[in-house]
């Protein structure tokens, strides 16, 4: 089977996940123990990256993010799969693993929405690492800049009537403004009490060095693949963004934040940034003339 490069987002922010596991000392942020089969023939070389050169902001950053951020979702999606919520949407779903290893998996029904390219070279990695696709995991094809998400889900089996979690992580930032709008109307059309974790980029004025430097030194790289950062965001404007589409703010986090304070007690290079923030909302009542509504 020849299995196909993902976009080199995806691919690095699984290996972040897996090296994770193998470069850094506990406490452990996040146990991601399907990350590394995922990466397929690349594994070695990918992680060689990070043992021999994981102290590099750049390297030492996407491992914290990466970890940060699933540990803080996913422990959100805990909390609703214990209080009832049944669905569960992963907005750019990359090679992200919770469907084919977490406890919870088998609770919910798992709708993971991405490019249709992306999802097939992700389906041909899980077949090649002998990972078998669970019957509640459903692939919803959509392209974020030019098709609608809450008629692509419905078409394939979402129920717009009931809750959801909606995790959105590692996306924003590469979409227009425009893009970012209509994605967060048509999830704040969806049923009181569904919720939404998203991260985003903060702009330059709110960053610390650390962050402008890692900003620096991986903004080039990604603009010459084709996958430029579009859209920074104050706390203010996503709270006001959010507000519009009919969803209410319940915490916007920092990076440091989204631990307890002795998982920053380290002897390893991750230290965090105020760069990447998580936003946690939830629906109200419903709205008329949402997008995506």
């Amino acid at each position: 089977m020849t299995v196909q490069r993902p976009n080199s987002t995806a691919l690095m922010t699984a290996a972040a996940r897996a090296a994770h596991l193998v470069v850094d000392r506990p406490p452990l942020i996040f146990d991601d123990t399907l990350a590394a089969s995922l990466l397929g023939a690349q594994a070695d070389e990918l992680l060689g990256y990070h043992r021999v050169h994981g102290e590099h902001l750049v390297l030492a950053t996407a491992r914290a993010q990466a970890t940060c951020r699933s540990r803080y979702t996913e422990e959100r999606v805990d909390s609703a799969v214990r209080s009832g919520v049944r669905q569960y949407v992963l907005l750019g779903a990359g090679l992200d693993t919770f469907a084919y290893r977490s406890e919870l998996a088998d609770r919910v029904h798992v709708f993971e929405v991405d490019h249709p390219v992306l999802q097939q070279e992700k389906r041909d990695r899980l077949a090649a690492a002998e990972i078998q696709v669970p019957g509640n995991v459903t692939y919803v094809p959509l392209d974020f800049e030019h098709e609608e998400l809450a008629s692509s889900l419905s078409a394939r089996g979402f129920d717009p009537l009931q809750p959801a979690v909606v995790a959105w992580l590692g996306v924003s930032m590469y979409l227009t403004a425009e893009a970012v709008a209509n994605t967060l109307g048509a999830i704040g059309s969806f049923a009181p009490g569904t919720q939404v974790v998203m991260d985003y980029v903060l702009p330059e004025s709110l960053r610390d060095a650390p962050a402008q430097q890692y900003v620096d030194a991986v903004t080039a790289f990604a603009a010459e693949r084709s996958e430029p950062w579009h859209t920074f965001l104050t706390p203010n404007d996503l709270a006001t963004l959010l507000s519009t589409c009919g969803l209410e703010l319940v915490a916007d986090v920092r990076q440091h934040e989204m631990l307890d304070a002795a998982h920053w007690e380290r002897q390893d290079a991750l230290v965090p940034l105020d760069l990447f923030r998580i936003a946690h909302a939830r629906t109200g009542r419903r709205r008329e003339g949402l997008a995506g509504g």
